[in-house]
C-alpha cells in the first residue's frame, strides 16, 4: 500500500499537470499519417524512437537551451534559431504551431528538415541513440498500424 502512495506521488512529480503525453502507438499512427514510413528512406522507426529522445512522446514540449542559444519546440524539439519562429526559418512556422497534439504542423517542419543535407543527422539525439541502434523495430512493437 505505502509502496504504491509513494510510486503515485512520484509519477505527479514527473508528468507536469496538463502536459499531452502520446503514447507510443499513437505517435507511430500520426507519424505514419502524416507520410514520414520511408521518408527520405527513413523508417517510421526512427522516427518513433527520435519523438521519445528528444520529447518522451510530448508534443507540448518547450526545451531551453541557454548553452546554445535555442529553444526546442514539440514532438522532435524543432529549434528556434533555424527552423521556426520569426524571420529566415527553414519550416516558415510559428514555433507555437509546433506545440499541437495533431502534429499537422511539426510533421510538415521535420519533412523540411529531413531534406536537408543532414537527414536526420540534423538531430543529435537521433545520432546517437538511433542512428546505429539495432533494436529500432522495438518502437513498433505491439502497434497497429
Amino acid at each position: 500500500m505505502k509502496a504504491s502512495m509513494v510510486l503515485s506521488l512520484i509519477g505527479c512529480l514527473v508528468v507536469p499537470s496538463g502536459a499531452h503525453i502520446l503514447g507510443r502507438c499513437v505517435v507511430a499512427q500520426k507519424l505514419k499519417q502524416g507520410g514520414l514510413d520511408y521518408f527520405e528512406g527513413y523508417s517510421l522507426e526512427n522516427w518513433v524512437c527520435l519523438a521519445y529522445f528528444e520529447s518522451k512522446f510530448n508534443p507540448t514540449a518547450v526545451y531551453e537551451n541557454p548553452h546554445r542559444g535555442y529553444t526546442g519546440y514539440g514532438l522532435f524539439q524543432i529549434r528556434n534559431n533555424e527552423w521556426c519562429g520569426h524571420g529566415k526559418s527553414l519550416c516558415a512556422v510559428q514555433c507555437s504551431a509546433l506545440l499541437n497534439p495533431n502534429l499537422q504542423k511539426t510533421i510538415e517542419c521535420v519533412k523540411r528538415i529531413v531534406k536537408g543535407k543532414d537527414g536526420m543527422g540534423s538531430w543529435p539525439t537521433w545520432s546517437h541513440f538511433c542512428q546505429y541502434s539495432d533494436t529500432l523495430a522495438r518502437w513498433l512493437d505491439g502497434c497497429k498500424l
